[in-house]
C-alpha cells in the first residue's frame, strides 16, 4: 500500500471563561482527521500525520525527504504554513520554496491530493491563498483567488459522473454540508459533481498525478452520516491508490 504524508487537519482552540470579576483561559489541540487516519491505516496505508502547527517547521524541504512518500495530502492547511518556515519568518533566512518543491515532486512522479476546508484552495475569506501558486500548477483545478466556499446546511448529495472511476460502485454517497468552487482544468477529468459543480477531479502533471476533492474529510462539511458511511475509508483509500499509481 501507499506511504502517505497528511499535512494539516488539526487546530488549537483557546477558550476564555469569564466568571464575574475573574476569568481563566484554556487551550486544547483538536485533531479533525482521526477517523480518516484510522480508516486509511485500516486499508493498509502507512500514514504520517503532520499537525498543522508543525507544518511550518517540519514539512519536507528537500526532494529526498518528499520521495519517502507516495502521496502527499494537504487538508485544511493554508499556503502560508508552507511558505513561511521559522527560518524565513523568524530569522529572515532564505529557504526552499516548499510549494515549488511539491510541484516539482509531482512532476517527477509523486501523487498530490488537496481536500477542501476553510484553509484549502481559496479558503475562508481567501485566506488559504493557493491561487496562482506552484501547488495550483500541479493540481487538476484552477483555484479562485477569493472566498470559494459554498455552504449547504440543507445538505447536497454528490454523484458519480464517470463510470468505472474511483467513485463508482460505492452506492449513493451521503449528503455533504458544503464544498468549494473551482474550475476543472481542460486536461483533467471530473469524476464526481455536486449539482453542476465539480467535486472530485483528477489529472496528471508531468510523470505524477493529482486529485482535488472539493469538500472536507471531516466535520462540518462531512456530517455524521458521511463519517459513519460504510464506504468512507474505501473511498479515500481508492483516491490514495490512484494517486500512488495502484489503479
Amino acid at each position: 500500500m501507499a506511504k502517505v504524508l497528511l499535512a494539516g487537519e488539526s487546530w488549537i482552540s483557546s477558550t476564555t471563561e469569564y466568571k464575574g470579576f475573574d476569568s481563566f483561559t484554556s487551550t486544547r489541540l483538536e485533531i479533525g482527521c482521526q477517523k480518516l487516519l484510522d480508516a486509511l491505516r485500516a486499508q493498509g496505508h502507512e500514514v504520517t500525520h503532520l499537525l498543522a502547527h508543525d507544518v511550518q517547521r517540519d514539512f519536507p524541504t528537500t526532494m529526498e525527504e518528499l520521495r519517502r512518500y507516495d502521496v502527499v495530502l494537504l487538508s485544511d492547511i493554508g499556503s502560508n504554513s508552507l511558505l513561511l518556515s521559522s527560518q524565513v519568518f523568524d530569522q529572515g533566512r532564505p529557504m526552499p520554496n516548499r510549494m515549488a518543491l511539491l510541484r516539482d515532486w509531482v512532476k517527477d512522479g509523486g501523487g498530490l491530493m488537496m481536500a477542501g476546508g476553510y484553509l484549502s484552495f481559496g479558503g475562508f475569506e481567501g485566506k488559504a491563498h493557493y491561487a496562482g501558486t506552484p501547488v495550483e500548477q500541479a493540481l487538476p483545478v484552477s483555484i479562485l483567488p477569493y472566498d470559494d466556499r459554498v455552504e449547504a446546511p440543507q445538505g447536497v448529495t454528490p454523484r458519480c459522473v464517470a463510470p468505472g472511476s474511483i467513485a463508482d460502485g460505492l452506492g449513493e454517497f451521503p449528503a455533504i454540508l458544503g464544498y468549494q468552487r473551482a474550475t476543472a482544468k481542460p486536461d483533467s477529468e471530473v469524476l464526481m459533481r455536486v449539482g453542476d459543480e465539480p467535486l472530485l477531479i483528477t489529472g496528471s502533471f508531468g510523470a505524477g498525478r493529482s486529485l482535488a476533492y472539493m469538500s472536507d474529510v471531516a466535520p462540518h462539511w462531512a456530517p455524521e452520516q458521511f463519517m459513519d458511511w460504510p464506504h468512507y475509508g474505501e473511498f479515500f483509500s481508492r483516491c490514495i491508490d490512484w494517486l500512488a499509481g495502484k489503479d
